[in-house]
């Protein structure tokens, strides 16, 4: 499932595309994805103009000039691709249909953006404007870890006894928004701390530490346009490249990138995910 940065980087090509643009539009071609659309939901889309494009988590967020917002979700597979305009250079006609093309949204100027799913694990809906943070969701979301309200007090106290896996609590997204399974197993890499290490262990000073070295995994994959596994692409049809710089993630038996640690990475099942780390430099 795309993470924050694969999100955050769909968002910003979808920007010149549909940021205060007017959808002339939309077609809605079956009736739900994950979940039910929200009723007439082609209508309500058409004619209205994007105000603002927002992310929360891994959601993006549309506010609409006629006073609602629209949520999407990629799920596992989704895609927001752009058409009939230039994104990153390079222009990009308009393609057949294809089997997967659930929404589609004819932007004033001649663009277009389709979301394609081919899993139907994505969702779309319709919030009210300034009932976003309500909605089931958001509503438990913790602060964004690019944010403001996300700090080393923050997670200090929201870690302090507790007697779960550290991966496990980064994980929470009750704790921090957006965090998913290849950034946290970088983040604890970098910070040499063990993914199976109870939280509750770690001191001030080691759960401080882990504030600068999320935003800093998390903008570095931004910058790189995301991480590229399986499914996901850019919204200009694009890779993302982080993948070419994961330390730890998906290189189990591979040397440890450490100068003069002679380990190799590992694996690891943590409630059904896979954690990778070196032995020897986390602990």
């Amino acid at each position: 499932m795309p993470e924050l940065p694969e999100v955050e980087t769909v968002r910003r090509g979808l920007l010149p595309a549909m940021e205060g643009r007017l959808i002339e539009k939309a077609t809605v071609n079956r009736p739900d994805l994950r979940w039910p659309f929200p009723p007439d939901m082609a209508a309500r889309l058409t004619g209205q103009r994007v105000q603002a494009l927002r992310r929360r988590s891994k959601y993006i967020l549309c506010d609409l000039s006629g006073g609602e917002t629209l949520l999407i979700h990629l799920g596992m597979s989704g895609r927001m691709l752009v058409s009939g305009a230039t994104i990153g250079g390079f222009h990009h006609d308009h393609p057949l249909p294809q089997k997967h093309d659930h929404v589609v949204l004819d932007m004033a100027g001649g663009a277009r953006v389709t979301f394609n799913d081919a899993r139907r694990f994505g969702a779309m809906d319709l919030i009210a404007a300034g009932e976003e943070e309500r909605h089931p969701l958001l509503a438990a979301l913790g602060p964004e870890p690019l944010g403001n309200l996300f700090d080393e007090a923050w997670l200090v106290a929201r870690l302090a006894g507790r007697r779960t896996p550290i991966k496990a609590a980064l994980l929470d997204q009750h704790l921090v928004a957006g965090l998913g399974n290849i950034y946290v197993c970088e983040v604890l890499y970098r910070a040499r701390i063990a993914p199976d290490r109870l939280a509750g262990s770690l001191d001030a000073a080691q759960v401080a530490g882990l504030v600068p070295l999320i935003r800093e995994v998390l903008s570095e994959a931004i910058e790189a346009g995301g991480s590229s596994l399986k499914d996901y692409r850019q919204a200009d049809g694009e890779l993302g490249y982080f993948q070419h710089n994961f330390r730890v993630y998906g290189r189990e038996g591979q040397p440890c990138p450490t100068p003069g640690c002679t380990a190799t990475i590992a694996r690891m099942a943590q409630s059904g995910r896979s954690s990778f780390h070196c032995p020897l430099c986390q602990h």
